[in-house]
């Protein structure tokens, strides 16, 4: 058995790889949040204690760490080997750029940001602009020039 020094991970052709992909990304990003609130209380104590090493200024953290927290999780999950969430890979979906290359932490931390940007002035038109492209993508995957599609 040989391993491929360059291996694709090119998004499939295959029109039922992206049935139903929409509905399982709205309940990924539920878990996903969730997990990374959850994330933010140990990260609350580590900014707690590195305010008092650094006599106050730590403390500037605070209202960033939300922030600081999920463009961390985003960027090592889906920049990740896997190139899916844990809320993702708990719905069978994965990350994939359509040129056929990796995910990496970058363009995986830009896709969280522009979501972010464009879901703060499209709330409510965000998830049917899925409704109406090919492959089911948003705004922001065809920005980036990737594609969310069902691992199983």
């Amino acid at each position: 058995m040989s391993i491929d020094p360059n291996p694709t991970y090119a998004a499939p052709e295959d029109w039922r790889a992206y049935s139903g992909v929409l509905s399982r990304r709205v309940f990924a990003f539920i878990l996903d949040y969730l997990i990374v609130l959850l994330l933010c209380i140990p990260a609350a104590v580590i900014v707690f204690f590195l305010g008092i090493l650094t006599l106050g200024l730590g403390f500037m953290l605070y209202p960033a760490l939300f922030v600081i927290v999920a463009l961390l999780y985003f960027g090592m999950t889906l920049g990740g080997p896997s190139q899916a969430s844990p809320g993702m890979r708990a719905m069978g979906i994965t990350l994939m750029r359509t040129d056929g290359h990796r995910m990496d932490f970058m363009t995986a931390v830009v896709h969280t940001v522009l979501f972010w940007v464009i879901n703060s002035f499209l709330t409510p038109l965000i998830l049917l602009v899925g409704l109406f492209t090919e492959r089911s993508r948003l705004v922001h995957d065809m920005l980036l020039g990737t594609v969310i599609a069902r691992t199983g």
